[in-house]
């Protein structure tokens, strides 16, 4: 079940929500817009001979800031990686993040397949950027660039992604390796899981500010 606007009001009031800053004026009747940032990271094709992800091979990659009154251009069939000015996360819903029809409309897809926060997981979110048009999109900081939408989750979670997720730390940096699998769900001892329950839960850390 999705929050309306009214809930997702009553979840930041309480904290339960962190989205940070929020502003009313953006609130949709079940959605909330969040903003571009100012930092992209763009692969450099003459440096880079292939991708290879199973053996970690990643592009050669630069990262770029573009100040709040200037222009990110995106060219057709070029992928960048941007940012959100919110920083937002939730121990108690699953939060999705989804496109704008606007722009899906002139051909700007905002990611590929990573559309799902975890529950325990704080960030400013990374986009994948892509032009799937014929002609340059124009993005610029502040503007209104994806929607996101929080649900409502069954059962509290066995697992905090703070503790097992792999971008917990570091979501601007798509180099992180991944953690160790945590063990089976109800599969450790009764006095692993007592020690578990004792253990105090990190509270979230605030924004990065992006070099």
């Amino acid at each position: 079940m999705f929050l309306s606007d009214i809930d997702i009001v009553r979840a930041i009031t309480r904290g339960d929500i962190v989205l940070e800053p929020f502003d009313e004026a953006r609130l949709s009747p079940a959605s909330y817009d969040i903003l571009l940032g100012n930092q992209f990271v763009v692969s450099d094709s003459a440096q880079t001979h292939y991708v290879d992800p199973a053996r970690k091979v990643y592009a050669k990659t630069r990262e770029m800031e573009v100040p709040d009154d200037g222009e990110f251009i995106l060219h057709p069939g070029i992928s960048v990686l941007g940012v959100s000015k919110e920083y937002f996360g939730s121990d108690h819903y699953l939060i999705q993040v989804g496109g704008k029809s606007s722009l899906a409309r002139v051909g700007l897809m905002i990611h590929n397949t990573a559309g799902l926060i975890n529950p325990g997981h704080f960030l400013n979110i990374t986009f994948e950027l892509c032009n799937l048009s014929n002609v340059p999109i124009i993005l610029r900081p502040g503007m209104a660039i994806a929607q996101l939408t929080f649900s409502k989750l069954s059962s509290p979670t066995s697992r905090n992604y703070r503790h097992v997720g792999r971008y917990a730390e570091d979501n601007w940096n798509h180099f992180v390796p991944a953690k160790a699998a945590p063990a089976a769900i109800g599969k450790r001892a009764p006095r692993a899981r007592a020690a578990a329950k004792k253990k105090p839960v990190a509270k979230p850390k605030s924004a990065k500010k992006k070099k």
